[in-house]
């Protein structure tokens, strides 16, 4: 296969056997032809994002494919990401070529979620989208899209199984962070049987599942102790708004004055969400240029996907966010409206 020297037919849709299946072949046939492969997340990655890309790069990896990782930046791992095995090994997302011969794009809900890095879909010879939103709209020559996977890196493991890749604790580390990550420990209404029959085989690897644990939930630098105290005391209740709405606010600025990168602020929104008397959790993370990050999280009363999509956003049921360029009282504004609609 040779980049850009073929015009591939339009996107089709495909149940999840076959999509599963033909992509497990367009990139074995990747492998055995040696050729090249550009595998990215989404901006800002989580370790749903990370841990996929990581993978399924190993895999192909260790079936020939040349492979290169990387994300849309500028992008700093935080701590609690870059122990993955196999980040090390990211490169620069002006590194890759313009052409691959196939583009990978993984737990990215849409092509603005890839960044610099979307043109690729159209330029690579084969495109394939591996995602689990809801709010995905189908993009992509060839779509591995499940909205009822609690995380991207359940449909990488089905994709290894079709190349013929043996877990071991590598890649069982990769899959079991995004997992973990993206079921809150288990914890969230996504999380099917199968989801813990994918853990007890990636648990049965020898990976070290607490220190896995420990280093995505229970590690944090001491200045988080200062932030959390600030932005819980500002936490607004207003019971009324849909199904009981809380929220809160903070700024990469302020996580910096407690010596923190803007990164830190992810972890707020799983905070404030164990508010009782609310359905829907809100953060609200004030960016550089003057937007807001609004990150959103739902009891299971309200599907906040929806919520996100009408204002610009997108994500889970349960999960979602978006980005809003007003201030902070006219985003609060723009939310309650739609709360108070559904």
């Amino acid at each position: 296969m040779s980049a850009g020297t073929t015009t591939p037919p339009e996107p089709v849709d495909a149940d999840l056997t076959e999509a599963l299946r033909a992509a497990s072949e367009v990139l074995a046939n990747a492998a055995d032809a040696r050729a090249t492969v550009v595998l990215s997340g989404h901006v800002q990655p989580d370790a749903d994002a990370l841990g996929s890309t990581l993978a399924l790069a190993e895999g192909l990896r260790r079936r020939g494919a040349r492979v290169l990782a990387t994300f849309p930046g500028p992008f700093t791992l935080p701590a609690s990401l870059g122990w993955i095995p196999g980040a090390e090994g990211l490169v620069p997302s002006d590194s890759v070529p313009a052409s691959p011969d196939v583009f990978v794009s993984l737990d990215a809900a849409s092509p603005g979620r890839l960044g610099e890095l979307a043109p690729l879909l159209e330029r690579a010879a084969t495109s394939v989208v591996v995602d689990h939103h809801a709010s995905n709209p189908g993009f992509g020559r060839l779509r591995v899209v499940d909205p009822t996977a609690p995380a991207t890196v359940t449909l990488v493991a089905d994709l290894l199984d079709g190349l013929g890749v043996t877990l071991d604790r590598h890649l069982a580390t990769c899959l079991y962070a995004g997992l973990a990550a993206d079921t809150g420990s288990f914890r969230f209404g996504s999380t099917r049987p199968e989801t813990h029959e994918l853990a007890a085989r990636l648990l049965s690897t020898g990976i070290d599942h607490a220190a896995i644990s420990r280093r995505l939930f229970d590690t944090a630098p001491f200045g988080w102790l200062g932030l959390l105290s600030v932005v819980t005391g500002r936490a607004t209740l207003e019971p009324d708004v849909g199904a009981g709405l809380v929220w809160t606010w903070s700024s990469a600025a302020e996580a910096g004055e407690h010596g923190l990168a803007g990164e830190q602020l992810e972890a707020l929104v799983d905070v404030i969400r164990a508010t009782e008397e609310a359905d829907v959790a809100c953060v609200l993370k004030g960016q550089p240029d003057g937007s807001w990050t609004v990150s959103m999280r739902s009891r299971g009363g309200t599907d906040v996907a929806q919520v996100a999509m009408a204002l610009g956003g997108g994500g889970h049921r349960a999960a979602a966010g978006y980005t809003s360029h007003l201030d902070r009282e006219g985003t609060v504004a723009a939310l309650r409206d739609q709360l108070r609609g559904r």
